[in-house]
């Protein structure tokens, strides 16, 4: 029994041989054994056979945002010219839902952080890795101190950036940028670190190739964007909030029986802005009801967090969570013997997940059969129960300023950790009519499936770049074609 054991120790068992020269060749002279795991070394390798360079010989300047005692929140803004805090890297292009601005005279003083049109912003600490390209849409950007920017110069044109991009995306990037990373207690990235990630040097032609499926992928998020927004737009003329802008009132007149009513005396709660969002669904003419009557709610659990471990059933938390999509940024595991105990809270195909901690009303429908998982205690699992609401609409509304300001205003304006099971299951919820409901899930169907597209387009691109390096360009191209 003890040699079967020992044996088996020996099988998971990595190591690498490495020179004491070999050692003393990396400036921060990292003798950690994550740093020499044979599979980076292995990239590294692979990348260093060919012909290559550092990205710092490029023409481009790698930086890091401001200090936070250099820009104050206070400057913070919401509207003006973008700001990419940390938040805002969840996925290859960024969304600006919760994203902040500045005004003219505090972006002239970050001008040096400023990136450009089809520049990349890299997160620097926690889940580092995750980078995004500023798109068109975005126009200039400043970048904040958890951030690092990749400024490229007149000289490298659009297509040699996206094939940057792509690399950068790809396993060898990926793999280098984990390297340089790991080894300590939270993951930090440094300027030097990204300026000296090897890059394979590709002819034009592939070059070319790969910057095809960036635009095209580019397209078909653009155009999902767009189909998701058609349908917020039907919401919102429905009940004649298209071009309503909350406005924030500094002084206003209430009956003292409001607030016995609401068990509230903080001036927040009774702010105009929530009353007309209230009102706007109250008077919808095809009625509405709480939530709580509409779905059935499952609570979810909470482990602990010396229940994970690196890899088997994923755990999904509120940060894995987004109204698009299920990320792995930063994804958790639970080993097979504990989700077996819980998977009765296993979520299945039908039911809509929806956030009540940390970042309260993100809610995520799952129309197809989810992969083996536990969802955290901080997500609610909720059930149709109502044949006149259909899930997709009810989604779009959760997501929608309708729900998001009855949440708001429950947390007295404050930065809320927690949406109460009481107050989620008295959420209004507008009742369209089953024509206007359908229109709207056509649109959110056809939204989310250019939105997978999207990313197909740029998995391609990925694996051709891969695929050069493993064998040679034209293999990739065969395979790309």
């Amino acid at each position: 029994m003890g040699k079967e054991r020992k044996i088996k120790l020996l099988e998971i068992m990595q190591y690498s041989v490495v020179n004491y020269k070999t050692v003393k060749e990396n400036s921060d002279f990292r003798i950690d054994a994550d740093f020499f795991r044979p599979d980076y070394l292995e990239i590294l390798n692979k990348l260093q056979s060919r012909k290559h360079q550092n990205l710092k010989n490029k023409d481009c300047r790698v930086f890091s945002g401001p200090f936070g005692s250099f820009l104050k929140s206070e400057s913070y803004q919401e509207t003006g010219h973008p700001f990419i805090r940390i938040s805002n890297i969840k996925d290859v292009y960024i969304e600006k839902e919760g994203m902040v601005y500045l005004n003219d005279d505090e972006f002239e003083r970050v001008k040096k952080y400023q990136l450009d049109v089809n520049d990349i912003v890299f997160s620097k600490i926690g889940t580092v890795g995750r980078l995004s390209l500023i798109t068109e849409e975005l126009g200039k950007v400043a970048i904040s101190e958890n951030n690092i920017g990749i400024k490229f110069s007149n000289k490298i044109g659009i297509k040699n950036r996206f094939y940057i991009f792509v690399f950068l995306l790809s396993n060898y990037g990926q793999k280098q940028i984990f390297r340089l990373s790991s080894g300590n207690v939270q993951p930090k990235l440094n300027v030097s670190d990204i300026e000296n990630l090897n890059l394979p040097i590709v002819s034009d032609d592939f070059v070319e190739k790969v910057c095809k499926f960036v635009l095209a992928s580019q397209s078909k998020y653009q155009l999902s964007k767009s189909l998701y927004s058609q349908a917020e737009q039907i919401l919102l003329s429905e009940l004649g909030l298209l071009d309503w802008k909350p406005k924030h009132v500094l002084s206003f007149v209430k009956n003292f029986s409001d607030t016995q009513k609401a068990d509230r005396f903080d001036a927040e709660y009774f702010q105009p802005k929530y009353e007309e969002i209230i009102e706007a669904v109250k008077k919808y003419k095809g009625g509405f009801d709480v939530l709580g009557n509409l779905v059935k709610i499952k609570k979810s659990v909470e482990p602990g967090s010396e229940a994970y471990q690196e890899n088997g059933v994923p755990f999904v938390r509120v940060s894995n969570l987004s109204k698009f999509e299920l990320s792995d940024s930063n994804q958790q595991f639970i080993s097979e013997e504990l989700y077996n105990k819980l998977k009765s809270h296993q979520p299945k195909k039908g039911e809509i997940l929806l956030s009540k901690d940390a970042t309260p009303g993100i809610a995520y429908y799952l129309n197809e059969e989810p992969q083996k998982m536990i969802v955290s205690g901080g997500i609610l699992r909720l059930k149709t129960d109502d044949k006149h609401i259909l899930p997709e609409y009810l989604t779009l509304v959760l997501n929608s300023v309708i729900v998001q300001k009855q949440i708001e205003r429950d947390a007295g304006g404050s930065i809320i950790n927690h949406w109460r099971p009481d107050q989620v299951k008295a959420t209004l919820i507008p009742i369209l009519k089953e024509d206007k409901q359908k229109e709207i899930k056509e649109l959110i169907e056809k939204s989310f499936n250019d939105r997978k597209l999207s990313k197909s387009l740029l998995e391609i691109a990925k694996r051709g770049v891969e695929m050069a390096i493993e064998k040679d360009e034209q293999e990739a191209e065969k395979w790309i074609e």
